[in-house]
This record gives C-alpha cells, structure tokens and sequence, in this order.
C-alpha cells in the first residue's frame, strides 16, 4: 500500500492506495516548501490528515508538489513526511503530477491552471520540455493568481469598472488598505490573490471580467503553449481555472489554434492509475 498526494500551493489532496483502489482519500492545505518550513509542512500533515494514514508504516509515499522544482526543496519536502510517515518517500514537481495524472503513460502536452500555472512537454514518463513558469510575479499567466493580481491592480487604478469594485467589496468586506495588507502580509499571496480572482467565475456577463479571463488564457497560450509544437499535439489541462473559466478557455484556445484533449481538476485518478500499472 502506498501514499499518494498532489499539492498545488492552495491544496493538498491524498489518498492511501491498495493496487488501484483508494481505500482512504484526505484533503489539507496546500504545502509549498518555497513559502513553508520544514516544521510548517510537518504541522500541517500531522494535524490536518486523518488517522488512518498513520496507521502503519506503508511501503512507498509518492508526493507531487508545488515547488519541488529542485533538490533543495525537495529535501525539505521529504524530510518532513518522511518524519511523519517513517518510510520511503519521493517528492516530484507537481507539473509531472499533472502530466502522469493527464496523461498516465501516454505522451503529450500536459499543463496546470490552477493557483499558479505551467506546462511542459511530457513522454510518457518524464517533462521532456518545460517553459520556465516564472511563480505568480514574473508568469503563471492564466491561472487564478495572476488573475486576480491584474483584477486587484485595476481595481486600486480604477481601471475596473466602478460598478464591479463596488460588488468587490461588498462581497469580500474590504477596504483598499485591507486589501493591500492582505496581498502584502501575507505569506502566501498566490494564494490570497487565486482567493479573490474566484470573483470572476460570478461576473462573466460583465464585458470587462470576460476579457480578464479571456486575455489572461490567451496570454497563457502565447508565453508558454507557443514553444511546444502545439499545432500537432493536443494540449490536457488539470486545476481549478481550467475547469471554473471552461467556456472562456475553450473559445481562447480555439481562437489561438491550440486543441484541448482533457480538462479536469484533480489529478488523482490519473496517478493512481499510472502507480499501479508499473514501476514510479
């Protein structure tokens, strides 16, 4: 039996597994070693999952993870659960949960639009191909942090109509000050601002909120799809945008020329499939 969990910086979904069925399935908050300590990442295992995943040692944890992009942050990652779980345990990038969790062993283009964003090129068992996605300052365009930067940012402009920051603030009780200090105290404001761009989801009958999404999934496509041989290769998609914005991102990407194969916002039963069908 084994551990699987894919975490995004706003979630962490897990799942015990016996072969391929999943006999324990959990939710906690997302774990991020670029924005959490070692002892962070382990509070919130420990305190958050249910009992049954520490009811024995189990043969293999299998962790996909927002920012385990490198083996410094990997090794904050796998110190932390194997503390908790006392077994073997391999973190991987949560773009190749995606991939796997897409895909399986099928290749393909593969990609997140979630809390943060990215792609890559994916054979089948490895990224063969990756467009660096920057984090929620410099990129991860189309997802729902940098959509609601640029809807934060508009709105403190005065660039968004007044009809709709009026909505804004009385829908989440803020002030501009309150909602500064909320992006700027905060120690996860991808995550904040994924928070707030929810809004969008309520106003697409609003010419304005439309072209947000609408440009921000077009901007996606252009600084990241535009590298990979998109024409000949359909392009999966996994997180919550994907699925939330579906109409808006299927119009955009017909309109770039990109084909979507799947659009779905867990990975999970793709991983599952793909740990219980041959070797990690």
């Amino acid at each position: 039996m084994i551990i699987i969990a894919d975490s995004s910086s706003t979630r962490t979904e897990w799942a015990l597994v016996d072969g391929s069925e999943i006999v324990a399935h959990a939710f906690t908050k997302g774990l991020n070693p670029f924005f959490q300590s070692r002892r962070d990442i382990s509070h919130t295992v420990r305190l958050e999952l249910p009992e049954a995943f520490f009811r024995r040692r189990w043969d293999h944890v299998y962790f996909y993870g927002a920012g385990c992009a490198n083996k410094e942050k990997n090794k904050i990652m796998e110190s932390s659960l194997v503390a908790q779980f006392k077994t073997p345990v391999t973190v991987k990038s949560d773009l190749l949960g995606a991939a796997r969790g897409l895909l399986v062993r099928e290749a393909g283009l593969a990609g997140i639009l979630g809390t943060g964003s990215n792609s890559c090129l994916y054979d089948g068992h490895e990224i063969v191909k990756n467009v660096a996605p920057l984090g929620y300052v410099l990129g991860d365009e189309g997802s729902g942090a940098y959509m609601g930067k640029m809807l934060i940012a508009d709105m403190l402009k005065g660039i968004a109509p007044a009809d709709l920051t009026a909505a804004f603030y009385e829908k989440f009780v803020v002030t501009p000050n309150i909602l500064m200090d909320d992006i700027y105290s905060n120690p996860m404001p991808n995550r904040t601002l994924s928070h707030y761009s929810t809004f969008l989801a309520d106003h697409l009958d609003n010419a304005y909120a439309y072209n947000l999404v609408y440009t921000s999934f077009m901007t996606y496509f252009e600084r990241n799809i535009a590298a990979y041989d998109y024409k000949s290769r359909p392009l999966s998609l996994v997180g919550s945008a994907c699925v939330i914005y579906e109409n808006v991102l299927r119009r955009a990407a017909e309109d770039f020329g990109v084909t979507l194969h799947k659009l779905i916002r867990s990975s999970m039963p793709g991983l599952v499939e793909y740990h219980s069908t041959g070797d990690e």
